[in-house]
């Protein structure tokens, strides 16, 4: 098991998400203005899996998405020293072709896997991949805007 990069106590410092929405627990791998590999640990206890669903949970894939968002703004923040200073809030501006291959669950290790495809001053594009036990669980491109 890799040891992190940025530890959960350091996300909530960039990050202003708090449980139980904050969907990234620690960062492993980061390459400045290029890509990040973030880790979600899936647990029995969130929330939404007392109604996605209750004899079946699995995670919601617009948490997957968000989880996405929220290791891109990582990425953001972390890549420019005005952002890192700042401390802006990014939207999630846009999601292209999301495509979900199989369920997470609790006890799942979500992989997230964020590069950056392009950017615009504030408006950043990034192809994102998710995986469990290095099975792809969902693809998509999404955009984050400094608000």
């Amino acid at each position: 098991m890799s040891v992190p990069l940025i530890d959960n106590k350091t996300l909530h410092e960039l990050l202003p998400h708090r449980y139980p929405f904050l969907l990234v627990d620690q960062v492993l791998e980061l390459e400045i203005d290029v890509s990040i590999k973030a880790i979600k640990n899936v647990t029995c206890n969130e929330p939404h899996f007392t109604g996605h669903f209750p004899t079946h949970p699995i995670m919601p894939g617009v948490l997957i998405l968000e989880a996405f968002a929220q290791t891109a703004g990582v990425l953001m923040l972390k890549s420019n020293a005005d952002y890192e200073r700042e401390r802006p809030i990014f939207y999630l501006a846009g999601v292209d072709n999301a495509r979900f291959k199989r369920t997470v669950m609790p006890g799942d290790r979500l992989e997230l896997y964020v590069e950056v495809i392009r950017k615009r001053l504030d408006l950043w594009k990034f192809q994102c991949t998710a995986r469990v036990d290095g099975e792809i669980v969902c693809t998509a491109e999404i955009m984050n805007v400094k608000g």
